[in-house]
């Protein structure tokens, strides 16, 4: 499964598996696919510094990259508190009263609260990019879309790729235009922050629309079959994120959560705002249906709601309040049926992308493997 862009990197897959668990991460590169280190929940730069310490330890030497949270513009002065400030009254009653009629514990007296989202704030991204780029990380990956030009330039002068999220053309040609290295086209199926346009479509015309920029397609892809397919599209690689979160190398620290994924079919997840304010594909629960419904007070802007909601969200998964417990998660979740390790995974995927090559090969005429 090569390509001019997994050369490029020294991979033998073109395979990108994003994570937030660092484990993770090292076990596809070690694997032979290229592992991208999710950072949005790291907001003190001491716990980022620690887990590239322990990916460089366990990568075996193998490539891997980064993916942080940072607008294309800045807004000066804008604190945490600035933004809290700005939440209604009755968002957080509603917040409150959910948790209550579900019988959430509150917090015990004294104990911190949960993992804020901060990460999107750009001096959080900007102190992770100060720590990451003492590290010989081969790609920078932005979630946002195009980091701020200087961002790209620090990253070019480094000799580090920059790649960018697109849910449609118009997004992937303004990546382009910035400056960016590589384009993931990211469908509809996809797990997190997602656009409108199904991955079978968005692929080939953001391919067709950015050449000669490599193209790495994202949204339901969990099999060797559906990877042939990609490159097919004209894509120089796949970008997975939702594959993984069922691999005895990731910590989700909650079994319950464990168990509802495996569990899930490709109908059980939901394009919500819940959990960000912007739309995001996660397991549909009673929390997600509560945001959406008639009755709920409308999800806040970005990033508005995201802080609004990080401290439930962290009760919810604490206690495991089943009813309420989700993630994001794409609509590949319906293959995810049985804990396995990343190489397993892997194994998988080389195997199923052989015999969908072989299954068009002789379709085409032709014998044996190309």
């Amino acid at each position: 499964m090569q390509t001019e862009l997994s050369r490029k990197l020294g991979v033998e897959h073109a395979v990108f598996g994003f994570t937030p668990f660092p484990a993770v991460a090292a076990a596809i590169s070690r694997a032979g696919g290229f592992g991208v280190l999710g950072a949005v929940r790291y907001t003190a730069p001491d716990e980022l510094k620690r887990d590239l310490d322990w990916i460089e330890a366990h990568a075996e030497g193998r490539p891997y990259g980064l993916d942080v949270v940072m607008p294309a513009k800045k807004v000066e002065g804008v604190t945490e508190a600035d933004v809290e400030a700005m939440i209604p009254e009755g968002h957080r009653r509603f917040v409150r009263d959910t948790l209550a009629r579900y019988g959430v514990p509150e917090p015990a007296e004294g104990e911190a609260s949960g993992w804020r989202i901060t990460g999107w704030m750009e001096q959080v991204a900007r102190n992770q990019l100060d720590v990451a780029f003492d590290y010989p990380i081969r790609l920078l990956a932005n979630a946002l879309g195009s980091p701020p030009a200087d961002v790209v330039a620090r990253a070019h002068d480094r000799d580090v790729l920059v790649a960018a999220l697109a849910g449609s053309v118009r997004h992937a040609r303004k990546h382009q235009a910035a400056g960016i290295d590589v384009v993931v086209a990211q469908g509809y199926e996809a797990g997190g922050h997602t656009g409108e346009i199904a991955t079978m479509v968005l692929t080939p015309e953001v391919v067709e629309a950015v050449d000669p920029l490599p193209v790495l397609a994202a949204g339901g892809i969990g099999s060797g079959q559906q990877v042939a397919a990609a490159l097919a599209l004209g894509a120089q690689g796949v970008w997975l994120g939702s594959v993984w979160l069922t691999t005895t190398e990731a910590d989700l620290h909650s079994p319950a959560l464990t168990r509802k994924l495996l569990a899930a079919g490709s109908g059980d997840t939901v394009r919500s705002r819940a959990l960000t304010g912007k739309p995001a594909r996660q397991l549909r629960t009673e929390w997600t249906d509560a945001w959406d419904g008639p009755d709920g007070p409308g999800t806040l802007p970005m990033p508005l709601q995201g802080l609004l909601v990080a401290d439930a969200v962290s009760r919810i998964q604490k206690y495991e309040i089943d009813p309420l417990l989700g993630t994001p998660v794409g609509q590949i979740v319906g293959r995810m049926t049985s804990e396995r390790g990343v190489q397993a995974v892997f194994d998988d995927l080389t195997r199923g992308f052989e015999r969908a090559v072989d299954r068009v090969n002789r379709i085409a005429g032709r014998s044996g493997p190309s």
